[in-house]
C-alpha cells in the first residue's frame, strides 16, 4: 500500500442512517448459517494474512514509527488466532443448549438458542487500530450479525486501508466501514444499532453510552483506567522490572492494559529504578535509532504526556528519564519514571497512556490492596509474588477486568479468557466464546408437553386448583 494518505470523504449522518436501514433489511431477509459464517471468516483470514504487511506499513505511517514486530504481534497475530479459535469451536457454540425444567413442569423441556442480535456498530481506537477493529468484527460475524465499523480518525491511513480491504471482501449490506472525525463518531453512536461496541477512553465511553441511551442500544465498552502493578516484598526486583518494562513500553506505552503505576515500598524505589533503567538499555540501546521503540501517535498526545511531567515536577515529584532522546520532532518520548507522586498530580488522576511510570510508596501487599480499592476499578491488575496466600488475597479482595500474575499483558492473549473491564474500565466482554455470546441473543425457549398437569390450573379455580396449589407449595 502507498503510505500517502488519500482524501476519503467522511460519511454523512443521513448516509449512516440509510446504511443502517439497508443492513437491517438484509438481516431480516437472511440469517447466515454455520457454513456461511465459517466461509466468511476463512476468507477474511486468508485476505488479511496476504495483506498483513500492508497493514503494518499503514500503521507505521500513522504513528511515524512503529515497531514491525510489535505490529505483527499485537495487530496481526491476535486477529488470525481469534479466527482460528472461533472456526474450531463455532459449530458447538451455535447449537441450542438444553436446559433443565423445574420438576413441576415435567415432561416439558427447555433450551437456549443463540440468535444474532442484528446490526452491530463498532467504534475502534487508534492505539491498536487493526486488532481492535477486526477482532470484534470477527466475533460479530461469527454470531451471524451484520456490521458497520468506524475506525479512528487518528490513524487515517489504517482507516483508509480497512475501508478498502473490507469493501473488497463483503457486500456493503453485510459489512461496511465508514470514516470521519468526532462528528461522524457522534452520529454513529446515536444510531439505533442492535448492539454498539466501543473501545477507547473512559471519558469518551461516557459520551458513547449517553448517545446510545435514547435508543436503549445495548453497549459493550472496552475502556481503560489506571492498571496497577503490585510488587511483593520478597519478589525479585530485577525480574519484576523486566516484565513491567516490557508491558509498559510496548507500543510506546499506548496500551489500555499497560501497567499504569507500581506499588512498592519507598525503600525499594531506587533499586527498582536501576533495574528498570537496565531493562530499557537492553531493549533500546539507542532510543533515537531503535526500530523497536514506537513513537507517540500524534503531537497532541505527545504534548499531553509532557504536560503530565511538568505538572508532577511543579507539585514536588522527581522525574527520571530512563533513556535520552533528541527526536522530539519524531515524537519519540523517552521511558520515564516518576517518584514522590501524590493524588493531586494529573498523572495520578488520568490514564497515562504513554511511557511514563509512577512509583507509589506502599509498605505492604495489604496496603496496596487498600490503595487499589479506594480508586475506580482497573482494566488490568498485575501482581508479582511467589507467595500463594498473598496472591489469593489480592485476587479475592480486588476487582479488575483481568489479571496477570508474575507478568504483564498476557491474559489478553488467551483465547479462552474473556476480556473486558468493570465500572470505569468498561462493561461487557469479548474474545472467543465471550465475544460470540456478546453478539448473540440467548433466546429462552420452553416446549410444553402434549399433556401437562398445569393445564388444570386455569380459571374458574375450584377444589382441584386448591389441591394443586397446596401440592406445589408443599
Amino acid at each position: 500500500m502507498n503510505a500517502q494518505l488519500k482524501s476519503v470523504p467522511a460519511v454523512t449522518a443521513d448516509a449512516l442512517a440509510q446504511l443502517l436501514r439497508a443492513q437491517q433489511a438484509a438481516q431480516l431477509a437472511h440469517t447466515s448459517d454455520y457454513a456461511e459464517r465459517v466461509n466468511d471468516l476463512k476468507r477474511l483470514r486468508a485476505a488479511f494474512k496476504a495483506r498483513l504487511s500492508e497493514f503494518v506499513s499503514a500503521i507505521a505511517a500513522d504513528f511515524g514509527q512503529r515497531s514491525w514486530h510489535e505490529s505483527v504481534a499485537s495487530d496481526g497475530m491476535p486477529v488470525l488466532r481469534e479466527i482460528d479459535h472461533i472456526c474450531k469451536h463455532l459449530r458447538r457454540w451455535m447449537r441450542a443448549s438444553p436446559r433443565a425444567v423445574d420438576i413441576n413442569f415435567l415432561p416439558a423441556r427447555a433450551e437456549v438458542r443463540y440468535q444474532p442480535v442484528g446490526v452491530v456498530g463498532i467504534i475502534a481506537p487508534w492505539n491498536y487500530p487493526v486488532n481492535l477493529a477486526l477482532a470484534p468484527l470477527v466475533s460479530a460475524l461469527a454470531a451471524g450479525n451484520r456490521v458497520i465499523l468506524k475506525p479512528s480518525e487518528h490513524t487515517p491511513r489504517t482507516a483508509e486501508l480497512l475501508q478498502e480491504f473490507l469493501a473488497g471482501l463483503f457486500p456493503r449490506e453485510q459489512v461496511a466501514c465508514v470514516v470521519g472525525g468526532a462528528d461522524v463518531a457522534a452520529s454513529f453512536a446515536a444510531l439505533p444499532f442492535d448492539h454498539l461496541f466501543f473501545t477507547g477512553s473512559t471519558q469518551v465511553g461516557r459520551m458513547v453510552m449517553a448517545a446510545a441511551a435514547p435508543n436503549l442500544t445495548p453497549v459493550t465498552l472496552e475502556l481503560g483506567g489506571k492498571s496497577p502493578a503490585i510488587l511483593a516484598p520478597d519478589y525479585s526486583i530485577t525480574k519484576a522490572a523486566a516484565c513491567i518494562a516490557a508491558g509498559k513500553f510496548f507500543n510506546g506505552g499506548q496500551t489500555c492494559i499497560a501497567p499504569d503505576y507500581v506499588l512498592l515500598p519507598a525503600a525499594d524505589h531506587p533499586l527498582f529504578v536501576d533495574a528498570l533503567r537496565s531493562a530499557v538499555a537492553r531493549a533500546y540501546p539507542d532510543l533515537d535509532t531503535s526500530k523497536d521503540y514506537t513513537s507517540i501517535v500524534n503531537q497532541r498526545q505527545f504534548e499531553r504526556l509532557s504536560a503530565y511531567l511538568d505538572d508532577a515536577r511543579a507539585k514536588g515529584a522527581t522525574v527520571i528519564a530512563l533513556s535520552e532522546s533528541s527526536a522530539a520532532d519524531r515524537r519519540v518520548f523517552p521511558p520515564t519514571v516518576v517518584t514522590g507522586v501524590n493524588d493531586s498530580m494529573k498523572l495520578m488522576q488520568d490514564e497515562i497512556f504513554g511511557p511514563i511510570l509512577p512509583l507509589v510508596d506502599c509498605a505492604s501487599v495489604d496496603a496496596a490492596i487498600d490503595y487499589i480499592n479506594a480508586r475506580p476499578r482497573p482494566l488490568a491488575l498485575y501482581h508479582f509474588d511467589h507467595n500463594r496466600q498473598r496472591t489469593e488475597r489480592v485476587l479475592n479482595r480486588t476487582v479488575a477486568g483481568g489479571v496477570s500474575i508474575n507478568d504483564t499483558l498476557f491474559h489478553f492473549a488467551q483465547d479462552e479468557l474473556p476480556f473486558g473491564g468493570v465500572g470505569a474500565s468498561g462493561m461487557g466482554h469479548y474474545h472467543g466464546h465471550a465475544g460470540f455470546l456478546t453478539f448473540s441473543k440467548q433466546k429462552a425457549v420452553f416446549y410444553q408437553a402434549r399433556w401437562s398437569a398445569l393445564s388444570l390450573f386455569r380459571p374458574p379455580y375450584g377444589k382441584l386448583a386448591d389441591r394443586l396449589v397446596a401440592w406445589l407449595t408443599r
